[in-house]
């Protein structure tokens, strides 16, 4: 049956990218070997070409320097052509890479889709404005609250702004004449005894003399004088 029909050939797989690459940048690193041992070829015959004169000797040596030389140009060739497909290959690879990474972020962006969507039934955009205006009415409430519990009690609420402020300028002129001391600063004062007992204050300067007194005569000490008459008795 082999003999009659054959065997069926395995197929191989198609090159990659990368390995056509990877071939081709071996067969460039050969072709640059070949370029520098035909560089150093040429310094060696640049050199006999010094030393040597003009002559047979000469002319054959630069015989075998232009063949080197035409080596080298036509390697060079090779690896200008190989550097080519390599860049052109790099190319490609490149543009292969970007297909699968937009492959790859369209589904992760269709899977997103599919699970936002589940998630957007869940939520309605009226829920969440009735929530907020719910959220509002309560921050009121809880305000109004806080502005009743914070009321003082005992205070008018009749009372004169004016008034207040002619208040306060007096206790500023008050503190001004005080030398800034307020009057309920200030120390308090030692209590009058005497005014409190409603006594008399002690005489003050000389004793008045009686008027039957006033016009005698007094001695050498100050004392009134005796009269003679009182004396002769």
């Amino acid at each position: 049956m082999k003999r009659v029909f054959g065997i069926k050939k395995e197929t191989q797989p198609a090159p990659s990218v990368q390995d056509a690459s990877d071939r081709i940048n071996k067969r460039g690193e050969s072709v640059e070997e070949k370029i520098k041992k035909l560089d150093a070829e040429l310094a060696r015959y640049k050199e006999q070409l010094k030393k040597t004169r003009p002559g047979p000797a000469q002319e054959a040596v630069k015989a075998r320097a232009m063949r080197v030389l035409k080596q080298k140009r036509m390697y060079e060739g090779q690896r200008d052509m190989l550097y080519n497909q390599t860049y052109n290959l790099d190319q490609v690879s490149f543009a292969a890479e970007g297909i699968k990474d937009a492959q790859q972020t369209m589904a992760a962006m269709k899977s997103a889709n599919k699970e936002l969507k589940g998630m957007m039934k869940t939520v309605s955009i009226q829920d969440v404005d009735n929530l907020q205006d719910e959220m509002t009415d309560l921050m009121d409430v809880s305000n109004e609250i806080q502005e009743t519990l914070g009321r003082s009690y005992g205070v008018p609420d009749d009372v004169d702004e004016e008034e207040l402020m002619g208040e306060l300028d007096a206790l500023e002129a008050d503190m001004e004449f005080e030398e800034g001391v307020p009057s309920y600063l200030q120390p308090d004062k030692e209590p009058d005894l005497d005014s409190e007992l409603n006594m008399p204050s002690a005489p003050m300067g000389h004793a008045s003399m009686p008027a039957g007194r006033a016009n005698a005569q007094a001695d050498e000490l100050g004392l009134p004088a005796v009269p003679r008459a009182s004396l002769r008795g």
